[in-house]
């Protein structure tokens, strides 16, 4: 559990500097590590590092236990002579400011693919392969899963024409994720030793046509064909007039609850054996969850179906042990999810832009932040600060002002002001996304939600990471007691 006055950053691994067109597990990462350090943060919280979807979501992952490809460090790759200079060379990315995403979809995976046929000479590194696998059968399983998939032209599970694959292409997969696993473990380690501990995200559901459910059919509400009966999503809300269709499948929570919850066990190992912290997605589904008709235009005609509750929780605190947990209790919150956050004991989330769409008895407003809440400016799902002070109307600008003592017209310095106060506040943990530690604007808005295109692309350079003041950061994580 998160105990003790600290501070963070948010961003995702993809959001890296680098130069083949997406962050990763490489160089760039250590020196982050490094920036936080010197700014006196101890977190560094992420999003869900899993394979994306067609869209670039983390939040639906095709494989929530295999990693993303695009973070393996291809330098690394270069350094084992798995991949020529020419090659190298070819992935160097046209700009810093974006993940490329059409060009890794048209060239990583082939360049990959390379890489394994190389390794598949190296007597060594089968010996490594067979190793990592033999004590991590359930990341196995789900690579085997991954190459079928691939083997079957990339169809939805649903559609399968065999659940064969061939040698080769099991092989790709399994050099893919191992590389990439023992990269993670490396750059975690590292983390570690620098005193800054990692917050993953796991997201509440799986996606419909991934390998997870195919695994595990029987701990989703699906039809003879394989198909959710039911799906997920949420009513309207402050992001969505007609709420937001998921469209994930429903867990068979009477079946898991035989099974004492074995699909959660092994996907709540799989997350703390990752990360040091866990933030849990989503987690009012656990008391009640929005279920939709499956042909629905819309999340409007959905309805409320309780949760399995306390059950989950109790499964959770097992398996997280010492580790911390964060509930996302974002949302439509009643006093029955309040009660289940009380019983878990898990840390909530303040959102200082959700603070003033209603009254002062806003628990967003700094004033209302208890002991044991994590505080964000804003989290992926938002604007940054600066583009949210900007696009207020001037009545709530000026209440915002107001509220923080800042009487001036300089938004970037109100942001400033606004900071550190959340610095200054109650809370145990405040994570600030790193969009807003070097003040930008909207332009580099990491997802707005219900919205399929364009989102996830946001990325650093390392000229802008270079600009950041640690010395001023480090000092008001000291006054503040956060060091």
């Amino acid at each position: 559990m998160v105990t003790e006055r600290k501070s963070g950053v948010l961003m995702h691994v993809s959001s890296l500097n680098g130069k083949y067109g997406c962050g990763g597990f490489g160089k760039e990462a250590r020196n982050f590590v490094d920036l936080l350090s010197r700014a006196g943060f101890r977190y560094w919280q992420i999003l869900p590092i899993s394979m994306t979807d067609e869209h670039n979501s983390p939040y639906r992952s095709p494989a929530s236990l295999c990693l993303n490809p695009y973070f393996l460090d291809l330098e690394s790759l270069f350094d084992k002579g798995y991949i020529s200079n020419g090659e190298l060379l070819a992935e160097m990315q046209n700009s810093p400011y974006l993940c490329e995403f059409d060009r890794l979809k048209e060239s990583r995976l082939s360049l990959l693919a390379k890489a394994a046929q190389r390794a598949q000479r190296d007597n060594e590194i089968h010996g490594e392969i067979t190793a990592f696998f033999d004590t991590h059968p359930e990341i196995e399983e789900s690579v085997r899963a991954v190459a079928i998939r691939e083997a079957n032209g990339g169809l939805p599970w649903q559609e399968w024409q065999s659940d064969e694959c061939d040698e080769d292409t099991l092989f790709k997969w399994k050099f893919i994720e191992h590389e990439l696993y023992c990269e993670w473990f490396a750059l975690k380690e590292y983390a570690n030793s620098k005193g800054i501990k990692i917050i993953g995200d796991l997201p509440i559901y799986v996606a419909p046509d991934s390998v997870d459910v195919y695994m595990s059919p029987a701990d989703f509400l699906l039809d003879e064909s394989g198909y959710p009966t039911e799906v997920a999503g949420v009513p309207p809300d402050y992001f969505s007039s007609d709420g937001q269709l998921w469209g994930n499948p429903l867990y068979n929570f009477k079946k898991m609850r035989r099974d004492g919850y074995a699909f959660w066990r092994k996907r709540l190992s799989h997350a703390f054996s990752l990360f040091d912290g866990v933030r849990i997605d989503h987690f009012r589904a656990i008391e009640a969850y929005w279920s939709i008709p499956k042909d629905s235009e819309s999340a409007r005609c959905g309805r409320w179906v309780k949760g399995p509750g306390k059950e989950l929780i109790r499964v959770i605190r097992e398996v997280a042990g010492d580790k911390s947990v964060i509930a996302e209790d974002l949302g439509d919150i009643t006093d029955s999810v309040r009660a289940l956050l009380d019983y878990s004991g898990f840390p909530g989330m303040r959102v200082l832009q959700f603070a003033f769409l209603g009254d002062d008895n806003s628990h967003h407003l700094p004033h209302n932040y208890d002991k044991n809440s994590v505080v964000y400016t804003g989290t992926h799902d938002n604007n940054t600060l600066l583009g949210y002070v900007w696009e207020l109307d001037a009545a709530t600008r000026e209440r915002v002002f107001d509220y923080f003592g800042y009487h001036g017209s300089d938004f970037d310095e109100a942001c400033r002001v606004i900071i550190k106060s959340l610095l200054s506040s109650p809370a145990d943990t405040v994570i600030l996304p790193i969009q807003d530690i070097l003040g930008f604007g909207a332009d580099t808005r990491m997802n707005t939600p219900g919205r399929a295109e364009g989102n996830w692309a946001y990325r650093v350079t390392g000229e802008q990471l270079a600009s950041v003041n640690k010395e001023k950061f480090k000092h008001l994580n000291r006054i503040y007691g956060r060091i």
